[in-house]
């Protein structure tokens, strides 16, 4: 009799699946508004301890222009051999398109428009994503599990003003010149393969690809890599500063990074290019 009502009660508190699957789910949906204010509020420290190292002159220049050189150097190269197949894709997909219809004239805007709406700043993002950020989480991944951060806020440095500023700064200068690279390379490219593979003649091609793609294009590609390349350096410092558990927490650091950072550029991506489209609707030069 004791033992059945030992069994009874152990069965009674057995969780359900459903009771699993509601744990879990809001257990990730807590944490997940957890981390978007755990990066809101370390942005929030970020700008107003750039505001104040510039005032007091204390902005780490030096470790700015270190992490430019890296972030330029690892992301230049990859950043051409992406841009000429992106920018011959299009021109070939498109082109076939165009010639079916008889308007080949239209080429060069159709594009144009795709390589520097679409293809530059998620490209910069990308590559911004998937060198630059995990660099930077594991590099402050690697500082904090040898509590090297704990060491500087012992000594009164804030990590923030020593460590997050110079990352911060480094993604907005290289984050525009990737996406310019890209436009430039990328529109090179499809003018290439129009001209010499499918017979446009080169007037039409910068007729047509000057009479649609107008400077506020241009203008809104910059703002997007700008705005990817803050979300990249936040999302990798906030990651690599909360690395817990040896070098399998710094691996995870990465790959968290690596991971939201791709999801956070194509959904940026997405709300901006909606927003642009409203205020700013293709018109015909």
């Amino acid at each position: 009799m004791t033992e059945s009502v030992v069994q009874g009660a152990g069965s009674a508190k057995r969780p359900t699946y459903w009771s699993i699957i509601s744990k879990n789910f809001s257990g990730t949906v807590v944490d997940s508004f957890r981390t978007i204010g755990r990066n809101v509020r370390m942005l929030i420290m970020t700008l107003v301890a750039m505001v104040t190292d510039t005032v007091r002159g204390k902005l780490q220049w030096k470790e700015t222009l270190n992490q430019v050189w890296y972030m330029i150097g690892v992301t230049t190269f990859p950043g051409i051999l992406i841009a000429i197949p992106f920018g011959i894709v299009i021109a070939i997909q498109v082109g076939n398109i165009i010639a079916q219809l008889g308007a080949d004239s239209l080429q060069g805007a159709a594009g144009g428009i795709a390589v520097i709406s679409q293809g530059a700043p998620i490209a910069t993002g990308l590559l911004l994503a998937g060198a630059g950020a995990s660099a930077i989480a594991a590099d402050l991944g690697a500082r904090t599990i040898r509590e090297e951060t704990d060491a500087m806020r012992v000594m009164g440095i804030n990590p923030i003003n020593r460590l997050v500023v110079p990352r911060m700064l480094a993604a907005w200068i290289v984050a525009p010149l990737l996406s310019i690279l890209v436009i430039t390379v990328g529109t090179v490219a499809g003018y290439l393969v129009a001209v010499g593979a499918q017979g446009v003649t080169p007037g039409a091609y910068w007729l047509s690809f000057g009479s649609f793609a107008h400077p506020v294009d241009v203008w809104i590609s910059i703002f997007k890599s700008f705005i990817f390349g803050t979300v990249i350096a936040l999302v990798g410092c906030q990651r690599g500063l909360e690395a817990r558990g040896g070098s399998r927490g710094v691996a995870d650091a990465v790959n968290a990074t690596v991971v939201l950072s791709f999801v956070v550029i194509f959904a940026l991506n997405l709300l901006i290019t909606q927003i642009a489209t409203m205020f700013f609707p293709m018109q015909v030069g």
